[in-house]
């Protein structure tokens, strides 16, 4: 039986390299996406190339009723996750004294909020094996900060002090969470 591995924001950009990685060794791929439906589809072909069973889900990563049911399709599909890769982002490109409260629910919410949601619903099911991988996506912006994308950083820079904070809790359970914090990489969020 394959290990399964979450992906979100996997229909493009480095959630597409991600699907198609994992997909390449040999995981059962769950391909999360919420606005680029083609998109998932056609990262979905190229992973099911490999042998493996992919599945695409649509859900908004910020909306809790939404994660309980992609996991609990998950369940339904797979019995559990082995690794989630919390990767689904959107930014913000302005000066500070522009951003308005409704910018920031919508990029909170997605990158901190939806990272610490399907954590959550992915730890419940990897304490009862003692075992698993979480491994959040954040930005080199949330190390050194960016101009004109303050909201952008600050919000990349809560995502490494939860898993920091959330790799302490769960070691003890066999369970690692990891971060990883890119430069800036062509993709579709880059493009101006």
């Amino acid at each position: 039986m394959n290990k399964v591995v979450l992906v979100t924001g996997g229909s493009r950009g480095i959630g597409k390299a991600c699907c198609i990685a994992f997909a390449k060794a040999g995981y059962d791929v769950v391909l999360n996406y919420n606005a680029h439906h083609d998109s998932a589809v056609e990262t979905q072909k190229i992973c099911q190339e490999f042998g493996i069973k992919c599945v695409v889900v649509k859900c908004d990563v910020s909306n809790e009723i939404e994660v309980k049911d992609m996991f609990k399709l998950i369940t339904d599909e797979f019995g559990c996750v082995d690794v989630v890769v919390n990767n689904a982002g959107v930014s913000h490109d302005d000066l500070f004294n522009n951003f308005t409260q409704k910018d920031f629910d919508k990029v909170f919410g997605v990158n901190v909020l939806g990272t610490m949601l399907c954590a959550k619903e992915a730890v419940n099911m990897m304490l009862k094996k003692h075992s698993g991988k979480i491994i959040n996506v954040s930005s080199m912006w949330g190390i050194v900060g960016s101009s004109c994308e303050v909201t952008y950083s600050a919000s990349k820079a809560a995502v490494v002090g939860f898993t920091k904070a959330l790799a302490k809790e769960l070691g003890p359970s066999g369970i690692t969470v990891n971060c990883v914090c890119p430069g800036v990489i062509d993709t579709d969020m880059n493009k101006c």
